[in-house]
């Protein structure tokens, strides 16, 4: 077991991210995290909502109070709160400051480093759709892509993701943008793949389309996280330029909001058909010509 909380916890932000944050650090923390944004309306929905956090009368507050600070805004507002903050660090201690976001490393907290902080990036890889609770014990167990600006950040964020009981990666600096958009690619591209497909079987009569689809989609995303891409199965691996060809025109007559993905999405495995050689030259070459757009 962790031994009793004897440090602060604070949060700078009060979105979905920060709020499973507050309750999966309540536990951690002295007393109750604290929670500070911009918008006083926003922040006292957020305390409320979670019910085991603080409202702070200011990011100076957290400053002062805190040992432990995450900053969970936006990616695009956390240069700036990041040079707020470089005014507010406490002269008797030194806190850790980490971001949650995907996209940044640590060095976008550099003016909170100069001033004398020990700064990182811990991003959890997962979703956050609005439920803390739920959000909050999903952590668990979860991988954590962390960036320290020094070893001893580096060692503090592995701390931090040891009492959210996640697993930590370490990714390098210049990596951050391409760890972000594999995720983006893996996650948020999956949500577009599906609903074109659920368009599609809807224009096709198909009343459910999600309970069609859920347990092809489930073991195709099964199959391909335990075999990789040799978990393909289908027409374009059996190089059936026939069926693709149905498809290319069933899609245009009735569909054809999906085709542009539809074509961009075989072509892309084409790609890796003939990256892996797993098919025929021959046949791959047909399958290019067929899903060229005219």
């Amino acid at each position: 077991m962790d031994n009793p909380p004897s440090r602060q916890f604070g949060i700078i932000g009060a979105g979905r991210v920060a709020q499973a944050l507050a309750i999966a650090f309540a536990a951690h923390s002295a007393a109750p995290p604290l929670l500070w944004s911009r918008s006083p309306e926003h922040t006292r929905a957020a305390a409320a909502r979670v019910g085991c956090a603080d409202v702070a009368a200011g990011a100076d507050r957290v400053m002062a109070a805190c040992d432990f600070i995450a900053i969970a805004v936006s990616d695009d507002a956390l240069a700036e709160v990041a040079s707020g903050m470089r005014k507010m660090l406490p002269t008797d201690r030194t806190p850790f400051v980490f971001h949650v976001s995907g996209r940044s490393g640590a060095a976008i907290l550099e003016p909170v480093r100069a001033a004398g902080g020990l700064t990182a990036a811990v991003h959890p890889a997962m979703t956050f759709t609005g439920h803390p609770e739920s959000e909050a014990r999903r952590m668990a167990g979860a991988r954590f892509a962390i960036t320290g600006s020094t070893p001893e950040a580096t060692g503090q964020a592995k701390h931090i993701v040891g009492l959210l009981n996640g697993v930590a990666v370490e990714i390098a600096e210049e990596r951050r943008a391409l760890y972000h958009a594999a995720l983006c690619h893996a996650s948020n591209h999956l949500v577009t793949l599906i609903t074109g497909a659920s368009d599609a079987l809807a224009d096709a009569g198909v009343d459910d389309p999600a309970a069609l689809l859920a347990p092809l989609v489930r073991a195709a995303l099964e199959n391909c996280l335990d075999q990789g891409f040799a978990g393909l199965s289908g027409p374009l691996l059996r190089g059936d330029d026939r069926t693709i060809s149905d498809h290319i025109d069933a899609l245009a007559a009735y569909s054809p909001k999906l085709l542009p993905a539809y074509r961009a999405m075989a072509l892309a495995t084409i790609d890796e058909l003939r990256r892996t050689g797993t098919g025929a030259s021959s046949r791959l070459t047909a399958l290019d010509s067929l899903l060229a757009v005219p």
